[in-house]
């Protein structure tokens, strides 16, 4: 008959060897990492970015059950080349940046699909919440994760915008690149 350490040691170690299916915590290399938006003023497509954000992650693919992700974007990093284009993003009637100086997306849940996965929550720019969906693709190799997902938004819909811009830039694309490494 096994002594009880030996069937303790034999247990923890078929515990450390068994699959993980808990949850994992990422953490964003921000020089890796890109946060692109594009969007159309009139007949011509304006690209932007945004240089500065970062992302609690916590998501472990065999296990959603405890996926989380809370972002947060420094709207004062938006960049666009075209200057007229650049003040109105962050202007009052644009993003607002002094008085809104984040914005924020909260997962409620992640959810797998035939093509990725999708990250539900709440998206949050200037004081306006909204609903949100983003659809992405995950691949995981070691330590090393890397995540690519598109978010298309409605800049009305969050208080984006003045009277005088009419249809301008009316739909924005945010096109999101993470490569995160494991929390050790």
């Amino acid at each position: 008959m096994a002594s009880h350490s030996t069937l303790l040691t034999a247990l923890a170690w078929a515990c450390l060897l068994a699959p993980a299916s808990f949850a994992q915590d990422w953490i964003v290399d921000k020089d890796a990492s890109l946060l692109r938006l594009t969007t159309h003023v009139s007949s011509e497509e304006v690209i932007g970015r945004f240089s500065e954000f970062d992302a609690a992650i916590t998501l472990n693919p065999d296990d959603l059950s405890t996926a989380h992700i809370d972002a947060v974007v420094q709207t004062g990093s938006g960049h666009i080349a075209k200057s007229d284009y650049q003040s109105a993003m962050v202007g009052g009637a644009g993003l607002d940046i002094t008085a809104h100086p984040e914005a924020r997306f909260v997962s409620e849940r992640v959810v797998k699909t035939e093509t990725g996965y999708e990250a539900q929550g709440i998206l949050t720019i200037k004081d306006h919440s909204q609903p949100a969906i983003l659809p992405f693709t995950l691949e995981i190799e070691g330590d090393r994760a890397i995540a690519n997902g598109e978010l298309v938004i409605q800049r009305a819909e969050f208080g984006v915008g003045a009277a005088g811009w009419g249809s301008a830039a009316a739909t924005i694309t945010l096109n999101i690149h993470i490569e995160a490494d494991r929390a050790q």
